[in-house]
């Protein structure tokens, strides 16, 4: 008989039952504990990690950008300054649409053309996000006023109140003190950039530029708590940002208005510097622009037409424009040739108008017609004889002129404390041959040897060597800032170094020299002697005029029938008091003529701004002087 089957086994199933749940019991104990060390390990063990990266979501370090130094002249004038302005900024992150929100922004105030255009190239250089980005600067009252009733429909935006760049006298130092722009990412891989993480600009030219380590200043910090919008909440921490240096400079505002207000709406240059420390006194480069264009960025129409101008109001002068020094190089060569013993300062010569060299048919004139008859050095100087310095030049050769010049700073940049200095051409035999591989000819000496040909020289270079004329072969080094002002204490900049001084074998030949030049201005034959008309004082000077295009050996120089652009450039060099000399100057004026009647009273009018108030003080009386 067969056996019953048996459908459920019921001990079988409570033993599998037992074991599943211990099991799970353990794998449930595993995770518990498993989740309980791994809340250890981030509560605990982790917990400054954690803290920190949850801190830093609310919590964040801001840069706060240093006041830019100021910059003054020797007097305390203040040619450089900071201005508190307005300006409309905008957050990326929080604006939105970008161009709807400059669009609603343009509706309410002027915004030029390319302005939009500028802020978007700004906006994809900016450093951190969640940072303001400049719209537009200088908003007068009637615009903040305008923007501030509209801001809550315009998310992002907000005004900003900031320190600009600001020039007082505009146009007058464009040249000289240059200006600061917005920094670009090139300039900012030269520059330490967490320094600079806040900082909007930098010095673009001139002494802004030179100076930049000194006027920038070392950046401050603050720890700021912000809200899910990066809005900040509150300071927590703040540390000062250390403002720049301010600079004083060797520089005299009266004096360089008098160069501007002389030379008035023409091209030119005019540079004047003190014999004794080198310090520049007027640096006039003209026309000019202002500068406060640039500071918050040009917009393209006015950068173009600058750009655009015959006149190059871009263009420095004064350190750039390198021009054919003429005969404001003819005591330097005098000197020279008796030196050399080439010649002696009672040897005369018969001028008839021209001088012409053994087998050469070619006529090398003189600037009078029918020449100046029998000459000396000394009257060949006041007079400025070519023919005369036609013979010296020949006899001399150009490597000795060459080689004498060459100390008074001729063809070698000065290294003064500007940018974009170019060094002129002081020609030798050695020069041509490397820089166009060609022969030296003898009629090249003769026109080197009035400043002609070849060789050039900037204003600047100009000025230099007519220092070291009136210091007697002193040497000096060119200067624009002569002391620091650190927190409030001032500390003039050491001396830079100079090339060795002139030393001649008869210190009388110094002498001689410039007693020539002092005809120039004070006998009624020199070439500049309507500038002696009321003198306080004793100048000594050398007119110079440069040909700007060669003319045909029997043609006559008319400047009426000659366009302005080709007419010839004038030069004037001097130096005063003869006595105990104090200023040094240099003008060109771009295709003025005649150096002495043109470049000549820039000159005076420069040495008068400078040295009349000292020779009046000097003068004073104690009865008209004020009682302590």
């Amino acid at each position: 008989m067969a056996k019953p089957a048996t459908f459920k086994d019921h001990y079988r199933e409570t033993r599998i039952f037992r074991f599943r749940a211990l099991v799970a019991t353990v794998i449930v104990l595993v995770a518990m504990l498993i989740l309980v060390i791994r809340l250890f390990y981030l509560q605990i063990y982790q917990h400054e990690t954690y803290r920190t990266k949850a801190d830093s979501n609310r919590i964040s370090k801001h840069p706060i950008a240093p006041n830019r130094g100021l910059i003054f002249d020797r007097n305390g004038v203040l040619l450089a300054d900071n201005q508190p302005t307005y300006s409309v900024s905008i957050i990326k992150e929080l604006a939105g649409d970008i161009d709807q929100t400059i669009e609603s922004i343009g509706n309410l105030i002027t915004l030029k053309e390319g302005t939009a255009k500028r802020f978007k190239k700004r906006l994809s250089q900016r450093r951190r996000p969640f940072s303001e980005v400049p719209l537009r600067y200088r908003l007068n009252e009637e615009e903040i006023a305008k923007l501030s009733v509209n801001l809550h429909n315009m998310p992002g935006v907000s005004i900003e109140a900031s320190l600009v760049r600001s020039y007082p006298h505009k146009s007058a130092l464009a040249h000289t003190i240059g200006y600061v722009g917005r920094i670009n990412e090139r300039e900012l891989k030269k520059v330490n950039a967490n320094n600079y993480s806040a900082t909007e600009h930098i010095g673009k030219t001139g002494v802004e530029r030179f100076y930049e380590n000194q006027l920038h200043g070392q950046v401050g910090f603050q720890t700021v708590e912000t809200n899910a919008r990066g809005k900040i909440t509150r300071v927590l921490d703040r540390e000062a940002p250390t403002p720049g240096d301010n600079l004083h400079l060797y520089l005299d505002w009266a004096t360089q208005q008098a160069a501007i207000k002389a030379i008035g709406d023409r091209r030119g240059a005019a540079i004047a510097i003190d014999p004794n420390t080198g310090g520049i006194l007027a640096f006039a480069s003209m026309p000019a622009f202002d500068a406060n264009l640039f500071v918050t960025g040009i917009d393209y129409k006015s950068y173009k037409d600058l750009q655009e101008s015959r006149a190059r109001p871009l263009f420095n002068r004064g350190i750039q424009g390198q021009y054919p020094p003429g005969s404001t190089i003819k005591p330097i060569v005098a000197i020279a040739g008796v030196e050399k013993g080439t010649t002696n300062w009672e040897r005369t010569i018969y001028d008839p108008g021209w001088y012409k060299l053994e087998n050469d048919d070619h006529l090398y004139r003189d600037w009078k017609k029918y020449g100046h008859g029998m000459v000396n050095l000394s009257k060949a100087i006041m007079r400025s004889c070519d023919t005369y310095f036609y013979e010296l030049a020949h006899n001399l050769g150009i490597d000795n002129i060459h080689d004498f010049m060459a100390p008074f700073g001729f063809g070698t940049r000065t290294n003064i404390d500007l940018v974009s200095e170019k060094p002129g051409i002081l020609p030798s035999r050695f020069w041509k041959k490397a820089t166009k591989s060609q022969p030296w000819y003898p009629g090249e000496t003769l026109i080197a040897g009035i400043g002609q040909g070849y060789m050039l020289a900037t204003p600047l270079q100009l000025a230099v060597s007519t220092a070291v004329l009136a210091n007697r072969g002193k040497n000096i080094a060119p200067r624009m800032v002569q002391s620091i002002e650190t927190d409030g204490y001032i500390e003039d900049l050491p001396t830079p170094e100079k090339s060795n001084d002139i030393v001649l074998t008869d210190p009388l030949n110094w002498t001689k020299a410039i007693a020539s030049m002092e005809k120039v201005v004070h006998n009624p034959r020199g070439t500049a002697y309507k500038l002696s008309k009321g003198i306080q004082y004793k100048m000594a000077g050398k007119s110079g005029t440069a040909q700007v295009f060669t003319i045909k050996q029997d043609e006559k120089y008319d400047a009426s029938k000659i366009s302005e652009w080709h007419r010839d450039h004038a030069l004037f060099i001097a130096f005063a008091p003869i006595e105990n000399p104090k200023i040094a100057v240099a003008v060109i004026i771009e295709n003025g003529g005649g150096g002495g009647t043109n470049a000549g009273p820039v000159a005076r009018a420069m040495i008068d701004a400078y040295l009349l108030p000292q020779l009046a003080n000097a003068n004073a009386t104690p009865s008209s002087q004020e009682k302590p």
